[in-house]
């Protein structure tokens, strides 16, 4: 009660109950129920539910589940987003992802591949940097996550067959990248069936990386490296951002002391509000709050995962 001085805080709160305030505060019902299945015993069945909501008749996604799009239409990168979270719940399969396998192949590009946005988002609000066109190509950067979760969770439909050449051919084809890009391929190398080619190509990705120095390893020096053309002031990528567990292929790129100051890196990055930022430039107060959840969540998973402490 107020007024007895009486308190069940800890004077040092750890990083998880410090982000467990920064949820409970500010973020969407998806992410308090992801985070309340992740860290503290919540429901799968809580997590699915809320994302029934940005479900659409299509079997796509929409309704700014990926907070810089807006608007009710589905788009691929909304799917992807929900194909995250059914994956990271263990909820990839059933009628649910045959039905969504029914809206990728209605959305793909003549070459079986994903759009990063579909024409059905003009007029709608969406972040500036997003272009819309009237003929998107198909992309590696929203095929490659894609197609590497349906395989890591042995989903098998007619859709994969093609999408999954694409994605062979384009990362077969990168030389010159960039991390979001990088990011993509490596999801899909993880979940390809081809573990020795998917091996192969990683080994090959991880030398371009280094080489076109698309990755800080010296935290402490992030401000000397210039960011890709087009990413926003301080939008660097680090170890963590390409190798988020230590079964990911992209582990292998770094040294435990590259990784370890990755992960002190990310550490660090916790706010007071005890949620992390976001790196990308934000338009709108409404989606770049919403994006900081999504973000907290993932940083404390990435912690987790390589045995980093978080309380």
């Amino acid at each position: 009660m107020a007024g007895t001085g009486a308190t069940t805080e800890p004077s040092h709160p750890s990083p998880l109950a410090r982000a467990e305030r920064f949820i409970w505060l500010t973020a969407r019902v998806l992410e308090q129920r992801r985070f309340a299945y992740h860290f503290l015993r919540g429901s799968a069945d809580a997590v699915e539910s809320a994302l029934t909501a940005y479900l659409n008749e299509d079997s796509g996604y929409g309704h700014a589940l990926e907070p810089d799009l807006r608007g009710p239409v589905s788009q691929p990168l909304h799917t992807a987003h929900a194909l995250r979270v059914l994956d990271s719940i263990g909820r990839c399969g059933g009628l649910r992802i045959e039905r969504m396998c029914r809206y990728l192949t209605d959305v793909s590009t003549p070459d079986g591949a994903l759009p990063a946005i579909h024409p059905s988002q003009r007029g709608y609000p969406a972040a500036p940097f997003i272009p819309i066109v009237d003929d998107p190509p198909g992309e590696l950067l929203a095929t490659g996550p894609v197609v590497g979760l349906l395989h890591r969770n042995q989903v098998w439909h007619a859709w994969l067959f093609r999408a999954t050449d694409f994605c062979w051919a384009a990362v077969d084809a990168l030389e010159k990248s960039h991390p979001y890009e990088i990011e993509a391929a490596v999801t899909f190398l993880d979940g390809v069936p081809d573990r020795v080619r998917a091996q192969a190509a990683a080994d090959r990705l991880g030398r371009l990386v280094r080489e076109q120095g698309l990755v800080v390893l010296d935290p402490d020096r992030a401000a000397e490296q210039p960011v890709p053309p087009g990413y926003a002031p301080g939008e660097h990528h680090f170890a963590y951002h390409f190798a988020r567990t230590p079964e990911s292929l992209a582990r292998r790129w770094f040294t435990d002391e590259e990784m370890e100051r990755s992960l002190d890196h990310l550490a660090r990055q916790q706010r007071e509000d005890g949620g992390w930022p976001i790196t990308w430039r934000e338009w709108a107060p409404g989606s770049a709050l919403e994006a900081r959840s999504i973000v907290t969540v993932e940083a404390l998973r990435t912690l987790r995962a390589h045995g980093h402490a978080i309380g």
